[in-house]
């Protein structure tokens, strides 16, 4: 028979051994040159949890070496509830609070980065990352800077980092008796509450929900946390609904499905509602403002995008008889113009299944959204290959596609409108009836332009033109949230306005050099685990299909073949 004291002085005498060989290893090593820190790789029992010395980097100023520990859940002492509401938002909690506490924790030791422990940094938005994993263990995946002076190891600084700093980080961020049960349980109830209502929009043909108290104005430009004393979001009232959510009752304003029109003056607050819609498809943490800004999962924002790259794209519906002679159906350039590109990027979108476009007139090519009389009178149809968006709008319709944008100076928007919303000093009004009156009394002279059909492709990118386009070497390099360098070659993704954080451009790219053959833009890839098919390596951020297929879209020199048409609209320029 096995006495528990037996056990106990059993791990204590293991705990011993694996401490005293991580100690005899850093007293070993101490002084020589950087690399003896390979001996290091390996496990290591710290009693409660294990730590694994997965990768060490080859010198103090190259990327942090890489490690991860292993917790069984029940030691942690967190509750299994957390879990069962929403494990998403509580790994997120986990990744937010080992983050913090490790930049605060830690600190520089010797040359380079060494001292640091370091986390995937995350946003204002609930994702999943491969950072934190809970299961029936708690996988925390992180990086440390192993210190050196110049490019001699700093033992005595190496055992204090592994041996007091590491293990405070540790204990602080992923065991539960560091923690507030009531920061935790509101931060993964918020998230259920913000998934119910998303789930509710489609069935109460809404595609998109602000709450009232909303803080939507950001910080700055680059700080994406709220604007203190913002005026918060109101809904007008005949707009205004209500969810019953799992943890509280929500009013605020639903957006229909349709055409809806956002107007006001200059810096009333059109942008900021338009960007808390278009990140609507993310959830926030608790304190964002935008916790309830809530927007269907398939929204696209779209822009013109002066110069990328575009390959086999069917533009027809938006631009045709191009005077070069361009097949505008199975459309190709290297650089393309603002309404061309802006035209790809609709495509796109509903080649990818998005069916909610997002978009904004500051941001567009104006012949694309609309030509008024004059020009129409000046540059005849027969010479003008673009139907604007605006004649268009009959066959989004008919399609189930729905438009939220802003109209700053369109008013002959009024006309083809469902609703339209005016930002008045940043608050939102229902002003659709005024809007009609206007457009009833003040008669379009436009000439209203036969909308063509839509034909949505199924395109399907070569891989031998994949591994082309990123040249023989696929080293990969992220340094920002919107650049992809493969090699020589760069994805500009500064136009792609949904990547919530550079972890989820880390996972665009290993997926981009992942993809299977024949089948790159397939629903069956598209809708599968991303964070799957790639390594765990604590970098990577889940993304959007839509990101990672516009992404793709933008590799230069990647080839599309045509398949049969998967949809044509209802409406054709025959009805």
């Amino acid at each position: 028979m096995v006495h528990i004291f037996s056990i106990s002085k059993y791990k204590a005498l293991l705990l011993y051994h694996f401490m005293h060989r991580l100690k005899t290893i850093l007293r070993k090593i101490d002084g020589r040159g950087y690399k003896a820190y390979k001996l290091l790789e390996g496990k290591y029992d710290y009693g409660n949890y294990a730590l694994f010395i997965d990768h060490v980097q080859g010198d103090p100023f190259a990327p942090p070496s890489r490690l991860y520990i292993e917790i069984d859940f029940e030691k942690t002492g967190f509750p299994s509830l957390f879990v069962k509401i929403h494990k998403t938002a509580f790994e997120d909690f986990l990744n937010r609070r080992f983050y913090e506490i490790a930049r605060k924790g830690s600190k520089k030791r010797g040359s380079g980065n060494g001292g640091m422990i370091i986390m995937q940094k995350p946003s204002q938005c609930i994702i999943r990352r491969d950072s934190i994993e809970v299961n029936e263990k708690i996988v925390a995946r992180f990086f440390v800077g192993l210190p050196a002076y110049g490019r001699k190891i700093a033992g005595k600084e190496a055992k204090e980092l592994l041996l007091h700093d590491l293990p405070y980080v540790i204990e602080r961020s992923l065991f539960f008796k560091h923690h507030s049960y009531e920061e935790i349980e509101e931060h993964v109830r918020v998230a259920e509450d913000a998934d119910f209502i998303r789930k509710q929009l489609s069935k109460n043909k809404l595609v998109a929900f602000i709450a009232n108290n909303s803080i939507l104005p950001r910080k700055s430009g680059v700080e994406d946390k709220p604007l203190k004393n913002a005026i918060r979001f109101k809904s007008p009232e005949s707009m205004e609904v209500e969810f019953d959510c799992p943890n509280r009752k929500i009013k605020g304003v639903g957006i229909p499905e349709g055409i809806t029109l956002i107007v006001g003056g200059a810096y009333h607050g059109k942008s900021t509602l338009l960007d808390a819609i278009a990140m609507g498809v993310y959830n926030h943490v608790p304190g964002d403002g935008r916790e309830f800004a809530i927007t269907r999962d398939d929204a696209v924002k779209i822009r013109a995008e002066d110069g990328r790259y575009i390959n086999n794209v069917c533009i027809y519906p938006l631009i045709s008889d191009l005077p070069d002679g361009s097949d505008s159906r199975n459309f190709s350039t290297d650089n393309a113009s603002g309404s061309t590109s802006q035209a790809a990027n609709i495509m796109e979108a509903l080649e990818t299944g998005s069916r909610l476009l997002l978009i904004d007139e500051d941001t567009s090519a104006t012949n694309l959204m609309m030509r008024d009389r004059k020009m129409q009178e000046l540059v005849p149809k027969e010479k003008e290959p673009i139907t604007p968006i605006i004649d268009m709008m009959s066959v989004f319709r008919k399609m189930g596609v729905s438009i939220i944008m802003i109209a700053s100076g369109m008013g002959e928007y009024f006309d083809v409108a469902d609703n339209v919303i005016m930002m008045d000093k940043y608050i939102a009004r229902d002003v659709t009836s005024k809007a009609k009156e206007i457009a009833e009394k003040i008669k379009s002279n436009r000439i209203k332009e036969a909308p063509r059909e839509i034909v949505i492709k199924d395109r399907i990118a070569l891989k031998e033109s994949i591994r082309k386009a990123m040249g023989a070497k696929k080293k990969i390099k992220v340094s920002e949230k919107n650049k992809i360098r493969f090699g020589k070659t760069i994805i500009d993704l500064v136009c792609i306005e949904q990547i919530a954080e550079i972890g989820q451009t880390y996972a665009i790219a290993e997926i981009l050099t992942r993809l299977p053959c024949k089948n790159c833009i397939k629903d069956e890839l598209l809708v599968q685990n991303f964070l799957s098919m790639l390594p765990p390596k604590g970098i990577y951020g889940e993304p959007r299909k839509y990101e990672v297929v516009a992404a793709l879209n933008r590799l230069r020199g990647v080839k599309f073949q045509n398949c049969m048409p998967a949809y044509v609209s209802a409406y054709s320029s025959a009805n």
